[in-house]
Formats: structure tokens, sequence, C-alpha cells
């Protein structure tokens, strides 16, 4: 049954669900309009949002000095203490770069990493490597450096406590010596270049370090700001020359080697034709219009396009998460949108909470939507984040990297019980099923495995057609279904609960327990800021529930084991209440998840913590 667009509008909604029939499988079809965007991201960027919003701002960075690459003057929107970009500004810093691109010897299909922060650097590279038909490696800064597969590096020297280039030096001394664009280093064949872009503040520490790296550029010095060079035309000849289906980034999994369908070094490719539309439909959902100001904490390996194909701006509180930076932001800016997952939105209301408490007032009210995903997001925590700092339009959206990122999205009009206890309803030119183990679509309401085809399915894994046939697997009538190995339940309106990693299901005594169910219940405890839960091998059940705490700071009774078992005993069925508890930061436990960068909870790290906590007997709920 196709789920009809005019569904999901605010004024037709209502009337349509009483008319439209209930599904009873678990299979849906989005709408198809409005129709596809078949342009290549500069074609699109120049002709929809340049054109026509040129003028409108497009970048703000408060943390990054107002003229930070060189090049001639500008206006900077008039600000005079931090970067602002209009998009006619972003679009010179833009071509500046991609002709020192080319200057640099980068050719079409070569494949350019970056790691760095949030910054304007960066979002000049998704841009740049677009238009002359390069494809942008975006490169967790948690990666080994034998890893990085990369014609060209971009990388700046430092993030908090880590030194990106001493460590590049530190594992391969070769590099100290190599002059600028003629790396020759036998375990990192294919890098021929490295970029660095300034993020220290101090010129003169900038120079050291890149003294000490000889083979380093400075990012400043590679941007050619002629437009009539002779790079400047292989640009525009390079930009007629693209196709929607050219592969423009490479991402890597965020999933484990012990996930469902994942390898450690997955790189996903995806197209202009994935990301455009993707983009458009995420921005759609959130009615996102040129006079948005989206604040963007999440990193931007995991890049978020959604803002400018609107014509919204974008700001960049920090390069790397800061909450006191971010609420700083919103206030200051007076951002209307701000994305973020769990962790990051944690620790927004937290420091929201300390600034009211010191009598410190702050006006959210241009504050209305924005994104919560990157993991479940407990449902009182989408009930605070409306409470708190009046994001009543905010959304839940589920996705992978894989998916471009996002299938399943909640609209600003939904009912909030919807955008707190879903993730929406399949979006346009997505179709989606849950199936059971058979490959059977599994009836409304049954739990089964998660699948999505359309436009949005990646490319494949770069060079890996084995991991690519295991999770994009045809059909009878060749229609291709990526396999996302999330245990999802739809109800018969088409909504769509994400209740766990298959492997992540906790099986006791025969019964399927779902992990995200029971965190839901233990993070609608006062005392109760973050909750994980894992399955813990049981002699007598095979598994039962483990549960890993971190506490609120006490307000009265303090948190016991105990406790923690009752809430989910008095909201559950009684065999989804934990057997074993652990309150982070005691009894030799970590005092934080393991998350990746992204802030997905590491499960496959909780369960070897559990096991070996359980054999020693800690935890243990009396």
């Amino acid at each position: 049954m196709s789920i009809k667009f005019k569904a999901l509008t605010a004024n037709s909604g209502r009337g349509l669900r009483a008319h439209r029939r209930a599904l009873s499988s678990s299979s849906v079809q989005g709408p198809r309009t409005p129709p596809l965007d078949h342009r290549p991201f500069p074609s699109f960027f120049r002709e929809e949002i340049l054109d026509k919003r040129g003028d409108r701002p497009a970048l703000i960075a408060p943390r990054e000095r107002p003229r930070a690459h060189g090049g001639p003057l500008s206006p900077n929107l008039g600000a005079q203490g931090h970067l602002a970009w209009s998009f006619g500004e972003f679009d010179r810093h833009i071509h500046a770069l991609a002709r020192g691109l080319l200057a640099l010897g980068v050719k079409q299909g070569d494949r350019v990493g970056v790691v760095m922060g949030n910054n304007s650097a960066y979002a000049m590279l998704q841009w740049a490597c677009a238009s002359v038909g390069a494809i942008l490696v975006t490169i967790n800064p948690a990666y080994r450096v034998h890893e990085l597969g990369v014609s060209h590096l971009f990388v700046v020297p430092q993030i908090r406590t880590s030194s990106y280039l001493t460590l590049l030096t530190s594992a391969l001394p070769s590099l100290s010596s190599f002059p600028p664009g003629n790396i020759q280093e036998e375990k990192l064949p294919e890098l021929k270049t490295i970029i660095a872009v300034d993020n220290t503040g101090e010129p003169a520490k900038f120079h050291t370090i890149l003294g000490d790296v000889k083979c380093a550029v400075d990012f400043r010095e590679m941007l050619v700001w002629e437009e009539n060079s002779s790079e400047g035309r292989r640009v525009q000849e390079l930009g007629a020359m693209l196709d929607r289906d050219d592969v423009v980034n490479l991402q890597f999994t965020s999933g484990t080697t012990e996930g469902y369908v994942y390898k450690l070094n997955g790189r996903i490719q995806l197209t202009h034709h994935n990301l455009l539309n993707n983009a458009i439909s995420i921005g759609q959902a959130m009615q996102l219009t040129e006079e948005d100001i989206v604040c963007n904490t999440p990193p931007l390996f995991h890049c978020n396009l959604a803002a400018w194909t609107h014509g919204a701006a974008i700001v960049y509180p920090s390069e790397i998460y800061d909450a006191q930076a971010i609420v700083d932001a919103v206030v200051k800016l007076r951002c209307t949108a701000l994305h973020g997952v769990p962790t990051h939105f944690n620790g927004v209301l937290a420091e929201v909470e300390r600034r009211r408490a010191e009598g410190e007032r702050l006006d959210f009210g241009q504050l209305r939507t924005g994104i919560a995903a990157g993991s479940p997001v407990p449902i009182e925590m989408m009930k605070q984040l409306i409470k708190k700092m009046n994001l009543k339009e905010l959304t839940n959206a589920y996705g992978m990297t894989e998916t471009s990122p996002v299938s399943f999205q909640t609209v600003t009009d939904d009912p909030l019980l919807k955008r707190t206890d879903t993730v929406g309803k399949v979006r346009p030119h997505v179709d989606a099923k849950v199936v059971d183990q058979d490959g059977a679509v599994v009836p409304i309401g049954t739990p089964g495995e998660l699948l999505i085809s359309g436009y949005l399915v990646q490319k494949g894994y770069w060079g890996d057609k084995e991991q690519t046939r295991d999770v994009m697997k045809p059909d009878e009538t060749g229609k291709v279904w990526m396999h996302t190995g999330d245990k999802a339940v739809m109800d018969e309106e088409g909504y769509l609960q994400i209740v766990g990693r298959i492997k992540d299901i906790i099986i006791r005594g025969g019964e399927n327990l779902f992990p995200v169910q029971i965190e839901n219940a233990l993070c609608e405890h006062p005392g109760i800021l973050e909750a994980a839960v894992v399955s813990v091998p049981d002699e007598k059940y095979t598994e039962v529930v483990g549960a890993f705490i971190a506490r609120r700071p006490a307000k009265g009774t303090p948190l016991s084991r105990a406790s923690v078992r009752k809430a989910v005993w008095d909201s559950m069925n009684p065999q989804n209440a934990p057997s074993w508890v652990w309150f982070l930061g005691e009894d030799g436990v970590a005092s934080e998840l393991p998350k990746t960068a992204s802030g997905k909870v590491q499960k496959h790290i909780l369960r070897e913590w559990s096991r070996d906590l359980a054999k020693n007997g800690v935890g243990k709920v009396q």
C-alpha cells in the first residue's frame, strides 16, 4: 500500500488518516512526489542556491577568524569577530579550493581524505571535491594510519589532545623528510600530499608544526583565487562531465566486526544522486526554508547537507562537541534548528539546566525544529527537549550510512506521541518492509528485520563485492534491498519503531526482549541520565538483562540497583527487569559508555564488560 505524501502535510493529514485503509502487513512505499532531482551537486548548487539566494547567509562559524583562509577581502555578512559567509562568498571559497585541488594534481576519481572537526575548510571540501569529480573520504579520526587509502589528505594539527600530524610522523618517520607533493611512503603508496589546515589559533605554533612535517602544505597556500586561470577553465570542463551516479563520498561504517553485517573497514560509496535527494528529503520533513539557521553539532564525517539544499544557513558552534558553545550559538545567533544524537542532547540539556539554576535567562523562542538521530532517542529525552528548549517541531529520524542516511523520519506536524515513540514514516521514493528470518513480510505489530530499497541505497562497499552481496540482495523481481540488521516494528499507519539491532536482542528463556524498549523505561526514572542494556549469560535462562546506568546528580534518595530494577518491573513485563546493574564510574566500571564518534553506544564492548563483571559477581541485583 502506498503512503501518500498528502497524509504527511499539516492541513490534510488528519482527514486522510480517517479514510485510509489501515495496513495489514509491514510493507510500505513512500510517495513518488515531489520528483527526484537528477542533477549532480554543483549544478544543483549553482541553479537552485547560488542564482536564487547568493546573498543569503550560508555558513557561520563563531570560533573561526573572519578571513581564516586568506584571499581577497570579503563582506563577511558584516560580522567583525568571526567567520560568516553568504552563499556567494561560500561559492568563491569552494572554487578557489577546486582550482587548488587541480593544481595539486587531483584527478577525477581520486580519493581525497579529510581528518578534521567541524570547520569551514571541511565544508569547502565537500563541494570542491564534488566540483572536480574527486571522491571525498570522510575519515573518523580514530582510524589507523594504514587505513587511509587516499591520494591527498587534509588534516588539522590537533583535536583535543590528539596531534594528528605528530601521530602520522611518529608512525611513519619518513613523512618528515619528503618534499611537499612528493610523498613516497611504501606503507601508504597512494598518498602524494598532506595539506594542513590551521586550527591552532597560533600562527607561530602552526609554522613550527609545518617545519617539523616538511611534506605538509599550508591549506591557505594551495588555494587558487584567480578565476581566469587554467585551473578555473578545467573546473568548468569537469563540471560539465559530472554524472548523478558518480561516487562523491566514501564513508566508513560505524558498525563493528561483531555486528550483523558490517566490517570495520567497510567503505560506503555514496553518489550525487544518493546524497542530494536525501538532503532534500530531510529538509522537507523539517520544513526548512532560507529563513532557517541550523545549528549542526554532529561530526561532519557523517555529513549533513539538508540545510544548504533548502537555502538555510548552517552554524558550526565549535570544532568538536561543546555543550557550552552549542547553547551560546543557539541563543546568540537565534538558531531555528538543532541537530544532534542522544549523547549531544544529554549534554546540552545539562548545560541549559546548569545555567538556569545559576539564574541565567535563556531565550529559545526562535528554536523550533531539528533532527534527533544517530541511535534510538529515549522518549523522555525528546519530551525534555520539547519542554526545556522549545523544540516543538523536533523530528526523529532513522537511517544508516548505507542509505544516505535517512529512510524514515517524523514530520513537524506529526502527533507528539508519534514523534517521541517512533521514527516516523517512510520517506518519498523509498520502499521498506519488515521481514522474518525467511524473508517473508511480517504482519503489522510483529518484530522483524527492516529492509530498505530506493534511490538512497549505496552504490556498494568500495572494493568489497562479497560484503556488498551480503547486504544488498535482489528479490525475485530484481529489486535490490538493503538488509539493515535492525529489528523494527511497524504500526497500521506505517509509523516505525526501531527496537534494537538483531545482534543486540536478548533471548531470555526463549522470549525476545528488546534493549531499546528497556532503555526507554529506565530513562523515564528521574535519577537516570543515560542507560544501555545488553544481554548477560545465565545458566537458567541462557540470557538475562544487564543495564549500565549513568546516574543523574542526586536529588534526594540515592539511586540503587533495586530501584533500577523496580523502574522496569513497574512499567514493563517483569522479565525485562535487569538482573544485573552497573553504575558508571563505580565498582571498576568505566566512567563513560563506550561510543563511536557519531554517538552510538558500542554494545559489543558492553557485552564484554558485562561478562567479566558478572563472572566476578559485580552488579547482581539482590
